[in-house]
Parts: C-alpha cells; structure tokens; sequence
C-alpha cells in the first residue's frame, strides 16, 4: 500500500509540478501509449458493447413484452449502458487487454534490471515510463467508455426495429427522452475514476515484479485480479454516491 501511495504522489508531481522544473512530459510517448492502449482496443470494445446492446434488449423485451411496455426497451438500453454496463465492461475489457501489458512490460524491464539501468542514468522511471502510459489511460478509457455506449445503443436499435417494429425515429426519440445529463456524467466520471485505478495498479505491480519470469506473469494475474476487484469496489461506491446525490 505504501509504495502504490508513493507511485500516485510522484505521478501527480511529474504531471504538475515536473513541467515547471525544465521536465516537460514526454508527448511522443503519450500518444503513442495512446493508440496501444485505446485505439487498438476499440474494435474489442465496440464488439463487446455491441453483444451487450443486443442482449439487454432481447431480454428487455421479453419481460417488457409481457406488460405491454416492449417501447420503454430503449429506456431500459439507455440507462444501463450510460451508467453501469458502458463503464464496466470497457473496463473489463482494457484490464484484460491493455493493463496486463503495462504490468508484463514493466515487470520485465524490472526483472531484466533495465529500470535500474535509467536510475543510474538519472532518469526518473515513473516519469519516463508510468506517466505516458498515466495520461493515455485517463484520456482513452473515457472515450472508449462513451463509443462503446454509443455502440451498445445501436445493438439495442437492431432489436429493437426488425423484432419489435420500432421505428429508428422513434427508438432515437426514447433514447434521447430517457436519458438525462447526469446518465453521462455518471458513466464518464467512473470511467475516470476506474482509469485511475487501472492503470495505477498495473504500474505499481509492473514495478514490484521480483523472481524473473515466473515473478512477472504472478504479478500480471494479480495486477487483472484486483483491477477488477477494486473498480468493482469504485463501482459501488461512486453508485452509491450518485444515487443519494440524486434521492
């Protein structure tokens, strides 16, 4: 726990205080992490929000159906994807696909000694290393986190127009009559939240691998084990909070 805190304290000096000291962040590294860690992963996420649309409308629609409430389906897609869904399983799918290559890479750079290698030649490695992967991660999940709702939606809209009739205008119409302002921020300001999680615990485990390769993969399982757990936890939490906020 202390090294994670300490992890959190220098990543938040190298990004705010760090670039006033004549040591500016390192832009080339940023994007290119950005495209690693989100632009590679978007087709998996949008075929993942995509399957999730199309789930919870087919199921919507068979316990709505038997109400006679098949038009509030749109309804049901819109809030669990803008709240709940979207995020997590975005999440879900960035730990399995890119935090575990954080943890991989930056344990092997710190089984092979390469990351004492940059101490002794007075680079810093969290600014070096953790904070490009830092900032891709806060900007990337947050927008994969609003395409793959998005993507989830239009799933919804296949169930919804050629097995329940209803017309694209109109599913549009329910979509935007069901949705409110804080659906959005909710969604977005966990996927910040887990980004912060995230890509944290990769780094903090990625540089406490010890024992070669044996050491790296443990640290990797672990690394995806509490990604998972914690924003599950964050999940609940901010949940809770966004619901009393609301009551």
């Amino acid at each position: 726990m202390r090294s994670y805190l300490a992890l959190n304290v220098q990543i938040l000096y190298w990004l705010f205080v760090g670039p006033f000291r004549g040591r500016p962040i390192r832009l080339s590294a940023v994007f290119q992490q950005m495209i690693r860690i989100g632009v590679q992963a978007f087709p998996m996420a949008s075929l993942t929000s995509l399957s999730i649309g199309i789930t919870l409308a087919m199921q919507g629609a068979n316990e709505l159906a038997r109400m006679g409430a098949a038009a509030y389906v749109p309804d049901l897609i819109a809030m669990s994807l803008l709240r709940e869904l979207g995020p997590l399983l975005v999440g879900v799918v960035v730990i399995g696909r890119s935090a575990s290559s954080i943890t991989a890479e930056l344990g092997t750079m710190k089984v092979s000694e390469e990351i004492e290698a940059l101490e002794v030649m007075s680079i810093n490695p969290v600014r070096y290393l953790v904070l490009p992967r830092f900032l891709a991660m806060m900007i990337m999940l947050p927008v994969l986190t609003v395409f793959g709702s998005y993507v989830g939606m239009a799933g919804g809209w296949l169930i919804c127009h050629f097995s329940l009739d209803i017309e694209t205008t109109a599913y549009i119409r329910r979509l935007i009559e069901s949705s409110t302002p804080i659906d959005l921020y909710s969604g977005t300001v966990k996927s910040i939240v887990f980004a912060w999680l995230i890509v944290t615990i990769a780094c903090s485990y990625g540089l406490e691998a010890r024992g070669g390769a044996e050491g790296v993969g443990r640290s990797t399982t672990n690394s995806v084990v509490m990604c998972i757990l914690m924003m599950l936890i964050a999940n609940a939490a901010l949940t809770a909070l966004f619901f009393v906020a609301e009551s």
